[in-house]
């Protein structure tokens, strides 16, 4: 008989490419991970690996069997996310996802009312970039994310929680503007994130009618060192305005500008698949996540903002 075990260590498989890292990510020894394909292979009378002595690859029926495996798993999960509605306001479990340059900003306003208002609700969550969390909503892996909208996806659906405005952040305290335009940044040389944060695009997006000087690519991970590498006087950035108070503080000898009206924002929001059965649920998170931030996340920054 075929098993959803199985299905889920060969879509592993397909995944990571590689024995060893799907065994990890199931959880399981490589042996066993091996032992369970190899049943499934027994049991639906076709080769799915083709292995030689050091790689693997998988075969056309491997390939279209990890596809069909992908479909049924996510079924199985739509399924238990309905029982799940049935039984529970808002479940008895939430993956949820969200990206760096939200998380560490947003969540501890939130999360103490979640944790008040469901004390049974079983909470996991996943920082990470766009691309993997878009991956993992569409594979059944994450019920929902916080991301910066809008996401372009059919297959997910989404809801606004708030505008987070860009401020311009410089090391240099003698700048005398009080205000800046984009156009005002063709003779600055902009620090950005490593590629692949969302963060970074936003910013070439937002710059690409001003065409910077130079926009200087780091290492950096995180809003943390990059705002570092301003304040010892390596360029200027781009800073969400969410991220202020807890990165930016009056001793860093960094000032924030605020530009011209219409200031340049993001829109975070909460997103999901559009086929899931909790759709009710997603809609009830998204409402109490907004109804939270404003009432008690949206505060003027603390650190000094020049307007």
């Amino acid at each position: 008989m075929i098993t959803l075990r199985q299905l889920r260590y060969l879509r592993a498989l397909a995944q990571h490419g590689h024995f060893g890292r799907a065994a990890d990510a199931c959880a399981v020894s490589q042996p066993a991970l091996s032992m369970q394909i190899k049943e499934l292979e027994k049991e639906l009378g076709v080769a799915l690996v083709e292995r030689s002595h050091r790689d693997f690859r998988l075969t056309g029926e491997g390939r279209e069997v990890a596809r069909r495996a992908e479909d049924i798993l996510l079924q199985v999960r739509d399924l238990t996310d309905y029982a799940a509605e049935r039984r529970s306001d808002l479940g008895t479990s939430l993956t949820l996802g969200v990206i760096p340059t939200v998380g560490p900003y947003f969540l501890p306003g939130v999360l103490p009312r979640l944790q008040r208002q469901y004390p049974k609700l079983e909470l996991r969550l996943h920082e990470t970039r766009t691309e993997t969390l878009v991956e993992g909503l569409l594979g059944g892996d994450l019920d929902a994310a916080i991301l910066a909208l809008p996401v372009p996806d059919p297959q997910l659906e989404s809801m606004p929680l708030f505008e987070d405005r860009f401020l311009y952040v410089t090391g240099d305290e003698t700048e005398p503007r009080r205000a800046v335009r984009l156009e005002d940044l063709q003779a600055e040389q902009l620090l950005l994130l490593e590629e692949g944060h969302c963060l970074r695009d936003q910013a070439l997006a937002l710059c690409s009618a001003a065409q910077p000087a130079a926009m200087r690519r780091f290492g950096a991970t995180s809003l943390a060192t990059l705002l570092q590498m301003v304040a010892s006087g390596y360029g200027t950035t781009l800073v969400p305005e969410i991220a202020v108070q807890a990165e930016v503080k009056p001793q860093s000898g960094l000032k924030m500008i605020r530009f011209k009206a219409p200031e340049p924002s993001r829109t975070i929001g909460l997103t999901w698949r559009a086929s899931s059965p909790r759709k009710p649920q997603m809609r009830k998170l998204g409402k109490l996540m907004k109804e939270t931030w404003a009432a008690y996340g949206a505060t003027p920054a603390k650190a000094p903002v020049a307007v």
